[in-house]
């Protein structure tokens, strides 16, 4: 698992004391901040996003996955003119996505940084 300073957040290595982009000292209280990465996206957030507004993407958006989220988005907006059941199937898909995302199957973002809990 990577580590980041806490100062700068640029990636350390195992066993350093000084980050070699800022200079700060890595201390063994900072080490233990320093190793969730800065740019991991809310579990729990993307889980809600799912089962509350998944059937407009919004999930799909926040971890990344732009192509998916227009999908839905489209299905949602689109759909609603064709007997209304875009909307609906736009919404089990993003519940059963929030759901996966809540259970853990889905676990990374777009850019394949694990999701924080």
């Amino acid at each position: 698992m990577a580590k980041f300073c806490e100062n700068c957040g640029a990636e350390v290595k195992d066993g350093a004391q000084v980050c070699l982009s800022c200079g700060a000292i890595i201390e063994e209280k900072a080490k233990k901040k320093a190793t969730k990465n800065p740019n991991a996206k809310s579990k729990m957030a993307a889980g809600l996003l799912g089962i509350f507004l998944g059937y407009l993407g919004v999930h799909n958006f926040y971890l990344g996955y732009t192509g998916k989220a227009v999908g839905q988005l489209l299905l949602t907006i689109v759909g609603s003119f064709c007997f209304g059941i875009g909307p609906l199937i736009a919404w089990v898909w993003g519940l059963i996505e929030g759901i996966m995302i809540l259970c853990g199957n889905i676990d990374k973002d777009a850019d394949g940084n694990p999701l924080e809990d």
